[in-house]
């Protein structure tokens, strides 16, 4: 998963598949766009006009949740 935010445009990027071709590409809502592939897979999302949208655009964290495997 890559996160990337360009700021001369101000979209936030979140690519989920790298090397997936786009088949569509919905705006699910104003300045939200989800492209998908030919399998309907989502595959990225842009937000448009980040810096009102998210809370800080330029800053991102990132969290994993640790599985505990039973035997």
């Amino acid at each position: 998963m890559k996160v990337s935010y360009d700021e001369k445009t101000d979209t936030l990027s979140v690519l989920l598949k790298e090397g997936a071709q786009v088949s569509e590409s919905d705006e699910d809502k104003p300045g939200i766009i989800l492209d998908y592939d030919a399998r309907g897979d989502l595959v990225s999302l842009e937000i448009l006009d980040a810096s009102r949208r998210v809370t800080e655009a330029r800053k991102i964290e990132f969290e994993t949740v640790a599985t505990t495997r039973i035997a």
